[in-house]
């Protein structure tokens, strides 16, 4: 699990800078700077949200776990399969997906 991922996501909450939900997050696409979608999202969901990201160059992140798991990283208490962060740094951005491509080449 990347530190940087869930630091990022602590902050971004307090700042009331992300969008929570998969129906939320397709319909904010233009704000999203940054998607990240748990393995719990469906496939056709999945392909949905990967199109619209391409078409708007969003970068997106594959997190490697439930929708549990990221809604407690979260620090919240339900399931969250789809995040979006409308304010995050290219710094952030970078650092994450550089942290989740290493994960994933790992498993």
């Amino acid at each position: 699990m990347s530190k940087i991922l869930e630091k990022t996501l602590k902050d971004a909450q307090k700042e009331n800078t992300l969008t929570i939900g998969t129906k939320q997050v397709l319909n904010s696409m233009k704000d999203s700077k940054l998607i990240v979608l748990s393995q719990s999202v469906k496939k056709e969901m999945f392909a949905k949200i990967e199109s619209d990201a391409k078409k708007e160059k969003i970068p997106l992140v594959n997190f490697q776990g439930t929708s549990v798991a990221l809604g407690r990283l979260c620090g919240l208490q339900f399931r969250i399969s789809t995040i979006s962060f409308t304010s995050i740094t290219d710094a952030n951005i970078k650092s994450i997906l550089k942290d989740t491509e290493t994960e994933e080449k790992n498993e």
